[in-house]
């Protein structure tokens, strides 16, 4: 009598809720069964998400899509989030833990991207460039050197950076040098002296910071103490002639307070790659002429993206051979019985 052959073990499915770099789904493709929600223009629907997450065993998602409680227990059978951020802020972690599911991240790599953002948006609020843009595709031409859309130095101006005293703020203050601006700082740990020498900061209380600066950017983390760390008194000791800049997180700003601060000019104008509700866009922001709007870009380099997409793979790859993920926000879970659910079982 013939033997039976073993049967073969199934590839584990992922389900990513973007396209993410073609190089990491052919990698993907060779180690597991893979979805990918081809859409790229919008946030998948959480319908869409819910009905993909049952037919996962990992999930690959990205920072705009909204991992709850629901949508982890959507599927007892999952098995991994691993999620192309930088922080777990879009995850609930502890929802994840209650059902031992490891949740995965990847490390600071938008360091140089984020500053190059934060600048450009100087760049355009000050010059009014997004205006101009508008302009000239309505068919206006105002003549070259008309009144029209005067605008700001940034050469030679001061920029104070809230909770600068980190990678971005530091990296933006590389590029500020080349302007020839003051650089003023403030966060809750000052710097040692050598470091502020080196990155060229001067740190200042944070109300004298608001008071002298030209341009405002912000650098702080989200938590429960940063959470509307800008409201109507903050704004209200800028200068009317001042620009906000915001390439950090939407909630750390009183939006509904940002907004009144720009409608009624009592600061000159806010350069915005983040949003306190995103991925909605308040109406009466959207409609401000002295704001220039990104849709979080702040990561948007395609090698960086590819980067990133493989250091998900790689907290994959690691889960599925049984091993510790390198980048794992929960490990109390990877214990013996938590780690048997990788190897494609």
């Amino acid at each position: 009598m013939r033997a039976s052959r073993p049967r073969r073990a199934r590839r584990p499915r992922i389900f990513v809720t973007q396209p993410v770099a073609k190089s990491a789904i052919a990698r993907l493709r060779q180690i597991a069964t893979v979805t990918v929600n081809a859409d790229a223009s919008r946030i998948i629907g959480r319908r869409a998400l819910l009905a993909a997450v049952r037919r996962c065993d990992i999930l690959f998602c990205l920072l705009h899509d909204r991992i709850d409680a629901g949508v982890i227990a959507a599927n007892p059978g999952l098995r991994l989030i691993a999620a192309q951020s930088i922080t777990p802020s879009h995850i609930d972690v502890e929802a994840a833990t209650a059902h031992a599911i490891p949740v995965t991240v990847v490390p600071t790599l938008t360091t140089e991207t984020t500053a190059d953002l934060a600048f450009g948006l100087m760049l355009a609020t000050a010059r009014r460039i997004a205006e101009g843009d508008r302009l000239v595709r309505a068919g206006k031409f105002p003549g070259a050197q008309s009144s029209h859309l005067l605008g700001s130095f940034v050469w030679g101006r001061t920029i104070g950076l809230i909770g600068g005293g980190g990678l971005i703020g530091k990296a933006v203050a590389r590029r500020a040098r080349g302007f020839s601006m003051r650089v003023l700082y403030w966060a809750p740990r000052r710097k040692p002296e050598h470091e502020e020498r080196e990155a060229g900061l001067t740190y200042v209380p944070l109300d004298q910071l608001l008071r002298e600066s030209d341009f405002v950017s912000l650098h702080s983390p989200l938590n429960a103490q940063t959470r509307h760390q800008i409201g109507a008194r903050e704004l209200g000791l800028m200068k009317k002639t001042a620009f906000f800049i915001n390439t950090a997180r939407g909630a750390i700003v009183d939006e509904a307070a940002l907004i009144r601060a720009l409608a009624k000019r009592r600061i000159a104008g806010a350069g915005l790659d983040v949003f306190e509700h995103e991925p909605k866009v308040g109406k009466d922001l959207r409609k401000l002429p002295n704001v220039v709007l990104t849709p979080h870009l702040g990561s948007a380099i395609g090698e960086i993206r590819e980067q990133m997409a493989h250091l998900v793979i790689d907290n994959i790859v690691a889960f599925l051979d049984g091993k510790r993920p390198p980048h794992c926000v929960n490990p109390q879970v990877l214990d013996s019985s938590a780690t048997s659910r990788g190897g494609g079982k």
